[in-house]
């Protein structure tokens, strides 16, 4: 049993790391995309009027962004933008759960991930290291809500998948 116990334990582990790698690749990906010196230079020009610059240039209107990605599909890389928004949120619905046993709950799962994205893009706002848009948040959390969706699945397939190898109908 100790052992069952000590392979669960060292898998957790291995999630919550899998899990602390993929927060950190998403950090560097949205918030720190550029070439160092030119965020060093992003960084250095900070001042009162960059940042209210910000402010000018955020999207507060909900899917003002996503319809024009719609509008203007044939000239943008609207698919790209649209499902990369989504896309690199599902590892969060997915991992999350399984990293924190909390997690399981999905409104635990969303707010955690509301959180972190709001985060990312409140930072953005301010720091001039991108550009606030509502419609990310919405597209994100769409995102973990999809790789949630993908957890419960995941978990439905385990447990009928120990079921039938107990011997068990389920």
């Amino acid at each position: 049993m100790k052992s069952i116990e000590k392979i669960s334990l060292q898998n957790k582990n291995w999630i919550k790391f899998l899990f602390a790698v993929y927060i950190l690749v998403v950090i560097k990906v949205i918030i720190f995309k550029y070439p160092y010196e030119q965020l060093l230079s992003i960084a250095a020009s900070w001042r009162k009027d960059v940042i209210l610059e910000g402010l000018g240039t955020a999207n507060f209107t909900p899917f003002k962004t996503i319809k024009m990605y719609i509008d203007y599909a044939y000239k943008l890389n609207s698919v790209e933008n649209l499902a990369g928004n989504i896309l690199v949120f599902v590892p969060f619905g997915f991992l999350f759960p399984l990293a924190v046993r909390e997690g399981e709950k999905f409104y635990v799962m969303f707010l955690n991930a509301f959180v972190f994205i709001l985060g990312i893009e409140v930072f953005q706002l301010f720091s001039a290291f991108g550009a606030f848009d509502v419609d990310d948040i919405f597209l994100n959390c769409l995102g973990a809500v999809l790789g949630y969706g993908i957890y419960r699945l995941f978990r439905i397939w385990r447990k009928r998948e120990r079921g039938v190898a107990g011997g068990k109908d389920t």
